[in-house]
């Protein structure tokens, strides 16, 4: 695969991590310390990029445009087509890098961009209002070491939106049919029974016979919510529950309930429910003192 990822590799002032990746989908976080002294680099796209611009500026020239990148503005990169970067005005950049594969990339284009041949007719997208909470949900997520499913479904929602904002072509909005509906009610029994173990989106989709996309626009329309949100409710509704009806401690009951992480508990609950889990469960007690008393309207 040639990509910034493996120009990274060969040359000294660019460095890329992964910071978290599924089937069809990769997102870096790429360094370039490069400054007008250096040479331009030239690579070539290997899948259907988009890259946020997080720090510093940089020239990017490719088949569809020469454009000055800069600070919450979005590389836009065709697979296959060539591309120079370069720092002629100022020192470094940092960006962001959001790698499709055209299978996946093609199928979100079908739904969102009038076509599955789509491809990006323009090297950059400015810092877009309506782009902005995408982008930040998805930054705040990588910063915040989210799940990794919380970041693939935000991720393929900024590239939906992307590909709305560039066609210009309303979502299609079929109906979900009878069959899809059968498929995500199977799921959703799956997730209520395994709620406390692992879910990744590949593995949900699979189940319910779906590509991953199309598992995600269905689950969506049909639930009102994600299957990571939906997940991490009924994993804090049951956890609220325990937290009431037994003496555990509240490690436990979060390891329980599928909860890997103490503190990303703690903050979730807090989120939710306005309170600590442990104010929550010492407000049960005020709660019963509060009820009339059985027999009383």
């Amino acid at each position: 695969m040639s990509d910034l990822a493996d120009l990274a590799d060969r040359a000294p002032t660019l460095t890329s991590r992964n910071l978290a990746s599924g089937a069809g989908w990769v997102l870096r976080d790429i360094v370039c310390r490069a400054g007008p002294d250096d040479r331009d680099a030239e690579e070539r796209h290997a899948t259907m990029s988009i890259s946020l611009v997080t720090q510093g500026s940089f020239r990017y020239r490719t088949d569809t445009g020469d454009v000055l990148l800069h600070a919450g503005s979005l590389l836009l990169g065709n697979a296959g087509a060539c591309f120079e970067c370069g720092h002629r005005h100022s020192r470094g950049d940092r960006c962001l890098a959001l790698h499709f594969e055209v299978d996946l990339f093609s199928e979100m284009a079908a739904s969102r961009a009038g076509g599955a041949r789509f491809r990006f007719g323009q090297a950059m997208l400015p810092a877009l209002r309506p782009l902005t909470p995408a982008l930040a949900r998805l930054q705040s997520y990588t910063m915040a070491g989210a799940d990794t499913q919380q970041i693939e479904e935000s991720a393929i929602a900024l590239a939906a939106r992307v590909l709305t904002t560039l066609s210009g072509a309303p979502p299609a909005a079929a109906t979900p049919s009878a069959r899809d509906h059968r498929r995500i009610a199977a799921v959703l029994r799956h997730m209520e029974e395994t709620a406390a173990e692992p879910h990744s989106l590949d593995a949900l989709a699979s189940l319910a016979c779906m590509s991953k996309y199309h598992f995600l626009r269905c689950f969506r329309r049909i639930t009102g919510s994600t299957p990571y949100d939906y997940l991490i409710s009924l994993r804090l509704r049951r956890a609220a529950l325990r937290l009431r009806a037994c003496h555990d401690g509240i490690a436990a009951i979060a390891f329980d309930c599928g909860f890997g992480d103490l503190s990303t508990f703690n903050a979730m609950f807090r989120d939710v429910f306005g309170v600590s889990p442990g104010a929550w469960r010492l407000s049960s007690s005020a709660d019963d003192t509060s009820a009339p008393p059985a027999g009383r309207g």
